[in-house]
């Protein structure tokens, strides 16, 4: 069992129904266009598409953990990734980049408390951390994008809090791209899916990166460029080779395919592709084996 993995079989994680985070019409027309996203989600095509996209969860044996509803934070809460991050020595609590969605990481805090989950540190300001940001190439090296949503001083904190675990980390600089309102994160572009095997968009990967990963053993399954948009790249391991995506990304799934990998896909149109948040995005694992 492992926290430091990102394709190991998923034995616990944390989730947020949709229920839980869009709540309602009214509040996602309150906040939907103030956090970017691409378009108004449809409440009750989300909800069913969370449904199909749990029971897929559920199907493969993981044990689901609940954020609950929580009133100081706002529909982005879905994407629970993002607050923190799992050790072998428990949760590091995030500082988001993102000014609307500041007050998830303390309410995350709060649900892992509640379940009995150790917190090992939090990142503080001026320091920021997102959790798509953060991805690991294997248990004593985690790979950070230095981007508009993680800092030089969050990655610094990181790096303090995790070197007590032998844990390199390896900062990524990312590209410009859209800018800072954009949601780009460094897993928007890197889903490793086995111990050598990783689908990446290398157009916005950065060659030294790029290079570190090839130089590791990593086979790569790239994603063209039409499928980039539509989240081809968000790839999460169910288990080593065991791959959920995005309905939609047929030349990725079959590259995958390709590379051996099992592809089991779900309906994200509401809520993955409106809100710039895949499969990876929408859970927080805990523990792997």
């Amino acid at each position: 069992m492992s926290a430091h993995s990102e394709f190991g079989k998923l034995k616990s994680l944390f989730i947020k129904k949709a229920a839980s985070a869009f709540i309602d019409d009214a509040h996602i027309s309150q906040h939907w266009e103030a956090l970017n996203y691409l378009g108004k989600p449809n409440i009750a095509k989300a909800l069913e598409e969370y449904e199909a996209f749990e029971q897929i969860l559920k199907d493969h044996g993981a044990e689901l953990l609940y954020l609950p509803k929580d009133d100081t934070v706002n529909m982005d809460s879905i994407y629970c990734r993002d607050a923190a991050i799992a050790t072998e020595k428990g949760m590091i609590i995030c500082n988001m980049g993102k000014e609307g969605r500041i007050k998830e990481p303390a309410a995350e805090q709060r649900a892992f408390e509640a379940n009995g989950i150790a917190v090992l540190g939090v990142i503080n300001a001026p320091g920021t951390v997102e959790g798509g940001d953060v991805a690991w190439l294997d248990a004593k090296t985690l790979a950070v994008g230095h981007t508009y949503r993680t800092n030089e001083e969050g990655i610094r904190q990181l790096t303090a809090l995790l070197q007590p675990l032998g844990v390199t980390v390896i900062s990524v600089s990312m590209p410009h791209y859209k800018g800072p309102s954009d949601v780009f994160h460094l897993m928007s572009v890197l889903s490793p899916v086995d111990s050598n095997l990783a689908v990446v968009y290398s157009p916005l990967i950065p060659i030294v990166f790029r290079n570190e990963l090839i130089a590791r053993g990593y086979e790569l399954v790239e994603v063209p460029d039409a499928e980039f948009d539509s989240m081809g790249c968000n790839v999460l391991a169910l288990a080593p080779r065991v791959c959920l995506m995005v309905k939609g990304n047929p030349i990725t799934k079959q590259r995958l395919e390709n590379a051996g990998c099992k592809v089991i896909e779900y309906y994200g149109e509401e809520i993955s592709v409106k809100g710039g948040g895949g499969p990876t995005c929408l859970t927080r694992p805990v523990m792997r084996a």
